[in-house]
């Protein structure tokens, strides 16, 4: 298609044949088939679209006895999110993504809480119908890397490393001032949400 947009739907399953939806991610803004930014709920999806990508993506997780967080991608043909949108299944993602924060924030779940207990053999937490979402979140990824080199990886060591917090901020790293950028990482240092 000329356009199209790229929602993605949360998804959750356990031992005990429960698959519930954690609504959708709007993953368009992608360079390199790597996700730059996250937003959620995806903006302008009609509530019909919603509700059939979500319906679809809990089917798909069910007909598989899914276990565990996932996310169920798409491709929506065109720029208009109406309900009677020409739209596509890509592929499913088995694991928790890097940008669950963003689901995390509009439900008020602890996604990686239920990881643990759904490994352990717990039933889900909630079911469907005590899920809801509500408020707006973005999470944007803040990667070491060299415009001048097409956006290769920035290798070396990170001098100064400081994200001031603010309310209704979260911010995710794993690096500080000292930590070293490798080759054989992901440039990835910071995830701001």
């Amino acid at each position: 298609p000329s356009s199209a947009f790229v929602p993605s739907g949360a998804v959750f399953g356990d031992s005990h044949g429960n698959v519930v939806h954690l609504y959708e991610r709007d993953c368009t803004l992608q360079r390199r088939n790597q996700k730059v930014v996250e937003e959620a709920p995806a903006p302008g999806m009609s509530d019909e679209l919603r509700r059939n990508m979500t319906s679809a993506a809990v089917r798909l997780a069910e007909s598989v006895g899914y276990e565990g967080a996932g996310t169920v991608e798409f491709l929506v043909e065109g720029s208009r999110l109406s309900g009677d949108a020409n739209w596509y299944f890509i592929e499913m993602n088995t694991r928790l993504q890097v940008e669950h924060p963003v689901t995390e924030e509009i439900t008020g779940l602890d996604l990686v809480e239920w990881q643990f207990r759904v490994a352990a053999g717990e039933e889900l937490p909630q079911q469907q119908d005590d899920i809801a979402f509500g408020g707006h979140a973005i999470e944007v990824r803040l990667c070491a890397e060299d415009p001048a080199r097409d956006f290769a990886p920035s290798l070396g060591t990170i001098h100064e490393f400081d994200i001031l917090e603010d309310e209704g901020l979260r911010i995710e790293s794993g690096v500080d001032a000292g930590s070293s950028i490798s080759p054989f990482y992901d440039s990835l240092i910071a995830k701001i949400i």
